[in-house]
């Protein structure tokens, strides 16, 4: 079981927790919650963290930035890593919040987002929402005002880290559109290959600060809640380059696992060469996918 310091968990400000009382709850809670609550990738210090601000970056896609004392120690270069957000319920108090991380009896709304951008010498980070109908994150994203208090845990893991490859294949939509921006950023300036971004409208294109050697393709469409093959057809049509590809494939289960059954089963892509994962599933929400995951994690070891 990892250790936390007192001097690490930070609740910014703890005067606005009202009193010494709400003070030492917020502490212990983020105590209890990193120990029962984050899953053990995640298992860094839990945050309190203050909105703020929440604009639009395009016309599906919602820029939130997140302030506080609790970033001061947050590792650097994790852009492209996963936090989780764990977030109030709606007309929840900040005393109620910070009782419910303590206490339970449920945990509070928790949904896994990217490390878009992180100014250290600011103490902020910036975490992209792909938007849609019925989220729960999205509606507080959109609603919250300046200054609400939110907890965050981690940063998890990075994403494709082995720049080695002689070329490189990325394949995303909305949700995953952060993380991969993240991987075309650090990539050596000289890499080419191909990036495949599946966004809902023509305005959700965004500027990539990606190697000249990488083609960029924008696939529309504008209905991702329904099964497609739109991503699959676009990448049977790509010029295939000579040697070994690095892979990113990142998005809705369906789509991610058929793209990866054709990368391994008709192109012969070395599997550890793959980094494949499934941000979504159409019909489920988080805590839904993540309890399937388990399962077919668990089925695949007992195989």
């Amino acid at each position: 079981m990892m250790k936390q310091s007192r001097a690490t968990l930070n609740v910014p400000p703890l005067a606005m927790l009202a009193d010494e009382e709400a003070r030492r709850a917020a502490l212990h809670a983020m105590r209890v919650s990193a120990r029962q609550d984050v899953q053990p990738a995640l298992r860094r210090q839990l945050r309190f963290v203050r909105l703020k601000s929440s604009v639009r970056l395009t016309p599906n896609m919602q820029r939130v930035t997140l302030e506080g004392e609790g970033l001061a120690d947050f590792p650097s270069g994790q852009e492209g890593a996963h936090i989780r957000i764990m977030l109030p319920h709606e007309g929840q108090g900040e005393r109620d919040f910070v009782d419910q991380l303590d206490h339970g009896p449920h945990r509070p709304l928790t949904r896994t987002y990217t490390v878009r951008h992180h100014r250290p010498e600011a103490s902020e980070i910036d975490i992209d929402f792909a938007l849609h109908a019925h989220g729960m994150a999205c509606k507080w994203a959109l609603s919250a005002g300046p200054g609400a208090l939110l907890a965050i845990a981690g940063p998890g893991s990075k994403k494709l880290t082995d720049f080695s490859a002689e070329w490189f294949l990325l394949v995303a939509d909305m949700t995953a559109i952060p993380a991969a921006a993240a991987v075309l950023e650090e990539m050596p300036r000289d890499a080419v290959g191909h990036a495949v971004f599946e966004i809902a409208s023509e305005q959700d294109r965004q500027p990539m600060m990606a190697p000249l050697g990488i083609d960029i393709r924008w696939l529309i469409n504008p209905s991702p809640e329904v099964p497609s093959d739109l991503q699959l057809e676009m990448i049977r049509d790509l010029p295939w380059l000579s040697g070994a590809p690095g892979v990113f494939v990142a998005g809705e289960s369906g789509v991610m696992k058929s793209v990866r059954q054709f990368l391994l089963e008709e192109k012969n892509v070395d599997r550890k060469a793959i980094y494949a994962s499934a941000y979504w599933k159409i019909g489920l929400h988080e805590d839904q996918l993540r309890k399937l995951k388990d399962r077919e994690a668990a089925a695949n070891g007992a195989g």
